[in-house]
């Protein structure tokens, strides 16, 4: 079983705000609710995981101990989540794989907070044991992918109309990925 890191870490943002970075804890359910609850329409069409949906929010509270799941928030001064992430390992021939997912609070954007959450995935992917790590995204969103290749990510590939968001509506999707060393 691989090492869970319980680490807590203050971070400073280029607007000078700050957060607190940790692991997800069961008892952030009602957070976690208001982060999804506070995110844009817009952001939600394009959401892997419905962050509005109760039952998957208490799933995700749920799995915050999970042996192949690493889930980690940025919590501001006031107690609310503004940046969530997790890397959950592949289970059968991609065991060696962590997936990735990242979402910030639109007002916490561009202030580095995305830049510090990916950092912190990656080594708690690194810390799972995972020798590969992969993120999927709309090709869409730049902003996301700059992040990742500023990591050393590179993209694998691009599917074309492969995400279909909330209205129906279809969506390329941009697949990258960066060796880790363990």
């Amino acid at each position: 079983m691989a090492l869970r890191s319980e680490a807590i870490s203050n971070a400073a943002l280029k607007d000078g705000r700050q957060v607190t970075i940790r692991p997800l804890a069961e008892s952030d359910r009602a957070a976690l609710t208001d982060f999804g609850l506070s995110l844009p329409k817009d952001d939600l069409l394009y959401l892997e995981e419905d962050f509005t949906n109760p039952e998957i929010i208490a799933r995700l509270a749920n799995a915050s101990h999970a042996e192949n799941w690493r889930q980690i928030v940025a919590i501001a001064d006031d107690g609310s989540i503004v940046a969530y992430t997790s890397a959950r390992r592949v289970p059968g021939w991609s065991n060696h794989v962590a997936e990735l997912r990242l979402i910030v609070k639109p007002g916490w954007r561009r202030s580095g907070l995305g830049m510090q959450m990916a950092q912190a995935i990656v080594e708690a992917a690194r810390e799972l044991g995972a020798q590969k790590v992969t993120v999927a995204m709309l090709a869409a969103l730049k902003a996301g992918q700059a992040i990742f290749s500023r990591l050393g990510f590179a993209v694998e590939g691009q599917l074309a109309r492969h995400a279909i968001d909330r209205n129906g509506e279809l969506h390329d999707v941009v697949i990258m990925s960066a060796f880790l060393r363990v």
